[in-house]
């Protein structure tokens, strides 16, 4: 670093000394330090320590003297003064306030006690060093105000009227004196709204003051209200109970609808919710008097003797206090014979529902035993098929067996239709084939027993169809004979898949007088699929 000086100084007689003195006292510059809180603040009447320390690396340096200042609208004020050679100095208005701890050249920490809002501020910690010069740093000391809270109530009576929409004043929270402001908030069921106000004071602190109104009412009364001031992590409250008043509401009691001929032991009863309480109740009828037989006291009346239809009427029993006056009715009838008085609905409805929640229990308990009962069958007969060995086990359901499929095409399938024979001695020159039996294993079907029950009527039409072969000549009929063994073997080659060999060697006019009739008869006793093959015409 002295190098880079040394190079950048020009080359002036005059200015050689200066960079040379620069170059020598710029690492001493560096290696002396002074070091001070950042931040301090306290309470207005606390004590604060505002500590301050220096670190020199280089012994040819010596201290001179420490000094404390306070920042001032631009100018440093002394408050304290530390000399090795004249020791302490305080000045005013710190002179009974401000001590040093154990000053020193490396330490010279002060305490300024008993807090007020003026000593808020920046101070500053300078260092006086011989050759290097002063070296100094600054922190800021924040002064803390605690506010003093109260809640009061109005003096002001609160009274609910009917057709009443001015609110008016209930209750007023103030967080005095205070730094920095406090927070004031309400804690309430009631439904007001709250202003707020913030007073600025002459030393610094603040005034928070919140008022809460409402329209009086008759459900705002014995409701509670809470004033909540936050102050740092400070918390306060303070509650209060409304009071507000209003007029009497009547309603009569002891009429319970069955008041019949000779009933004795009557009477009405004239209730009222009021604040204050109602201090007088009077009876009367809308259009008369009262009768004779009954007797007031205070905001009951009884009915002497036996019920009569004289008691009959409309009663109006109205309740005054000092707010107003409010008035209430019930209409009295008299019959001829008591009512039929059945079980008490609270009784009728206490079973029902007992009933009810017994009816939807039992439901769900069975349905769940019955569900348990389905899970342990299903569970047992799994495990029992698991335990089988694989030779014992069920063997698979059966498949269904596709249509087999024919090699033949279309064009290769014929019907041939008889035409009525002509000539009975050309059945002679009619080759006899050997008829074609699949004799691929069938599998088992659902037919199975069916064609075992028939094995001896496939016989009786194997012989016939021999016969047919090597006599054909004694065969009068030939349709006759298709249709008899076309019937006798419908009942089950219809239900089983039939192949045959085509009869494709059949001459032409073979039965010239029965040309309806289509020869398609397969072999007996086969069960293979069957395919007529071309359509020919002989």
């Amino acid at each position: 670093m002295a190098s880079q000086l040394q190079t950048s100084c020009p080359a002036s007689w005059w200015t050689i000394g200066v960079c040379i003195l620069a170059a020598a006292l710029l690492p001493g510059l560096q290696a002396q330090t002074v070091i001070v809180n950042d931040t301090v603040s306290g309470f207005i009447g606390t004590d604060v320590v505002l500590h301050c320390s220096f670190t020199n690396l280089l012994p040819n340096v010596k201290i001179t003297q420490v000094t404390w200042q306070k920042a001032t609208n631009g100018s440093k004020q002394n408050v304290a003064i530390y000399n090795p050679a004249m020791g302490v100095s305080i000045l005013s208005p710190y002179k009974d306030r401000v001590t040093f701890r154990n000053p020193s050249f490396k330490d010279v920490t002060i305490q300024l006690s008993r807090l007020e809002l003026e000593d808020e501020g920046v101070y500053i910690c300078e260092f006086a060093t011989f050759p290097t010069g002063n070296r100094e740093s600054q922190l800021n000391l924040t002064v803390l105000a605690k506010p003093t809270n109260w809640m009061e109530g109005t003096t002001r009576p609160l009274i609910a009227k009917s057709g009443r929409t001015e609110k008016i004043l209930v209750a007023t929270c103030t967080s005095s004196n205070g730094k920095p402001p406090s927070t004031v908030t309400w804690d309430t069921k009631l439904k007001g709204e709250a202003e707020f106000q913030e007073i600025r004071n002459s030393n610094g602190t603040i005034t928070v003051i919140s008022r809460y109104r409402l329209v009086p009412s008759r459900e705002a009364h014995r409701q509670q209200l809470m004033c909540v001031v936050n102050y740092q992590l400070d918390r306060f409250t303070d509650s209060m109970t409304l009071n507000v008043q209003y007029e009497p509401e009547v309603t009569i009691e002891g009429f319970d609808g069955n008041w019949f001929l000779n009933r004795k032991d009557v009477k009405l009863i004239c209730k009222s919710d009021a604040n204050p309480p109602a201090h007088t109740y009077e009876w009367k009828l809308p259009n008369g008097t009262l009768p004779g037989s009954v007797e007031i006291q205070n905001n009951t009346i009884y009915f002497k003797g036996p019920v009569s239809y004289s008691v009959a009427g409309t009663y109006i029993c109205e309740a005054s206090n000092a707010i107003g006056t409010r008035s209430g009715l019930v209409e009295v009838n008299v019959t001829d014979k008591p009512l039929p008085q059945g079980a008490p609905g609270g009784i009728i409805g206490i079973v029902g529902g007992v009933i009810a929640a017994a009816l939807i229990i039992g439901v769900a308990v069975t349905v769940f035993i019955v569900y348990r009962r389905q899970q342990k069958n299903r569970a047992e007969t799994d495990s029992d098929l698991t335990d089988l060995p694989p030779s014992h086990k069920p063997a698979p359901p059966p498949k269904r067996k596709q249509e087999m499929k024919s090699h033949l095409t279309a064009e290769d399938i014929q019907v041939v239709h008889l035409d009525n024979m002509k000539h009975e001695e050309e059945i002679q020159k009619l080759p006899l084939q050997t008829p074609y039996y699949d004799m691929s294993a069938a599998e088992p079907s659902p037919y199975s027993d069916k064609l075992n029950e028939d094995q001896g009527l496939r016989r009786r039409n194997e012989r016939e169809w021999t016969n047919f072969g090597k006599h054909h000549s004694e065969i009068s009929n030939a349709s006759d004979y298709l249709t008899r063994c076309y019937s006798h073997e419908d009942r089950y080659l219809e239900k089983i898949p039939r192949v045959y060999t085509p009869l494709s060697d059949l001459p032409q006019d073979l039965y010239p007088h029965h040309s309806d009739i289509s020869f398609c008869c397969p072999p007996p006793g086969s069960r293979a699929p069957y395919i007529c093959p071309k359509e020919q015409y002989v």
